[in-house]
């Protein structure tokens, strides 16, 4: 069953970079971290939206992990982890479910001090387990902990499914 279509979908990205935008308009500049391909992806698109409404300095960067052993390899991030301190963070994900992925991609930020830490996801599910806060959320559901939801992003298809 889709959720969101492609439409919808973009609405709610250009939505979520003006909330962005909105509690950060004291920040210089903003380092947004994209979890995998598809947090990668959303980061992305915020990163595009943020652009044309913002004239502050993004940095976009790759945060890698596996979410299913996320103790194996450890979150890596494509930059020097020592340029986050003292600077504004936001952490990207498509789906926030349990919350396990987003605390151990924070993982990744351990040993610097930003000055702030905020997380963004297109779908919220709410079956947070782990000691996760979202701040930017596109979609908020309660669905049952056996639902599969998915986002797609295609070249020319978007599309949340469950």
């Amino acid at each position: 069953m889709q959720l969101l279509t492609h439409t919808q979908i973009n609405a709610k990205v250009t939505r979520l970079a003006m909330e962005i935008l909105e509690r950060n308009t004291e920040e210089s500049e903003l380092y947004i971290l994209g979890i995998n391909r598809r947090g990668m992806e959303l980061a992305h698109r915020l990163e595009q939206d943020l652009r044309r409404i913002s004239q502050a300095p993004l940095h976009l960067w790759n945060l890698r992990m596996d979410p299913a052993d996320p103790l194996a390899a450890g979150p890596e991030l494509d930059h020097d982890v020592e340029e986050l301190n003292g600077k504004p963070v936001l952490v990207v994900d498509d789906v926030a479910n349990t919350g396990r992925t987003l605390f151990y991609a924070l993982g990744a930020l351990h040993r610097v001090l930003p000055s702030k830490i905020e997380v963004a996801v297109l779908v919220d599910r709410q079956h947070k387990n782990w000691p996760i806060y979202v701040t930017y959320s596109g979609m908020v559901l309660s669905t049952t902990l056996g639902d599969n939801i998915v986002v797609e992003f295609g070249e020319e298809d978007l599309a949340v499914l469950q």
